[in-house]
Order: structure tokens, then C-alpha cells, then sequence
């Protein structure tokens, strides 16, 4: 039985500020939007912003049941990073619960490789979609 299309339980992030200013630093982001809340408010959020990849942060506890559901069969050990796109929607901001959904979107096998793609669907308190990703592993055989 294939586990394409196999959807997740959702799981609700709640972003701190705290959390926000810990990652803004991590990836050298200096931007005050990320790090002041008066200067959030002033540009009209109402807290610090979440630099864009903050998403990795909030899909992570999603996502990470999906890679080692034994359903999907994928070998972490033998398990490398294909590719990761996203499309953002609002923007996140410390205050914000985001419920992030996962799908295995597809699964496939070229040249002894497999290939797992995952779909997550991140959506604010307020029902608004902040985030579609696409996460691709690859997958080395024997």
C-alpha cells in the first residue's frame, strides 16, 4: 500500500518572541523588525516578525512524524536533503499559533534513488495560509 497522499495530525506552533530573536540571530539577520518590538509595531505588526525560513521552526514537530512514519518506508540513516521550496503567505509574527498539516505528496524510485516529497500546509489562529512547502529527501538504496 502506498503512502501517497497519507496526511498527518495536524500540529499547532506557538511562536515566541523570544524564539524569533533566538533564530533572527542564529542566521545572522539584523533587521529590527526581527528583534524590537517597537519597531514591529511601527511598521504596523503587532510584534517582532518572523524572518521567512522561521518556517522550518514552526513545520519541524509536523513534518519530523512524517519522515519516520514506517508506512512512508523512507531510511533516515541513508536520508540527504533533495530540495525545499516555499510560497509565504502573511507574514508570522511572535503571538501567532501556526497548525502546520504534512502530506506525503509523492514517492518514487530513479536510478536506485528513492524520492520522497512532502507537502506542508501551515495556517495562522486566523485561518490564513502563511506557508506552503515542498520537501523533497532523497533516499540512497542498498
Amino acid at each position: 500500500m502506498s503512502a501517497v497522499g497519507k496526511t498527518f495530525a495536524p500540529v499547532t506552533y506557538a511562536v515566541g518572541r523570544e524564539k524569533v530573536r533566538e533564530y533572527a540571530r542564529a542566521v545572522g539577520e539584523t533587521n529590527p523588525l526581527y528583534f524590537d518590538p517597537d519597531s514591529a509595531r511601527a511598521a504596523g505588526h503587532r510584534d517582532v516578525v518572523a524572518p521567512p525560513m522561521f518556517a522550518t521552526v514552526y513545520t519541524s514537530p509536523a513534518i519530523s512524524p512524517a519522515f519516520a512514519d514506517p508506512e512512508v518506508g523512507m531510511d533516515f540513516a541513508r536520508m540527504v536533503h533533495g530540495a525545499q521550496e516555499f510560497a509565504w503567505g502573511p507574514l508570522v509574527v511572535a503571538g501567532d499559533e501556526i497548525t502546520t498539516e504534512v502530506e506525503v505528496a509523492d514517492i518514487s524510485e530513479r536510478g536506485g534513488v528513492g524520492f520522497y516529497v512532502f507537502e506542508s500546509r501551515s495556517d495562522s489562529q486566523d485561518g490564513e495560509r502563511v506557508c506552503t512547502g515542498t520537501w523533497t529527501c532523497v533516499v540512497r538504496r542498498g
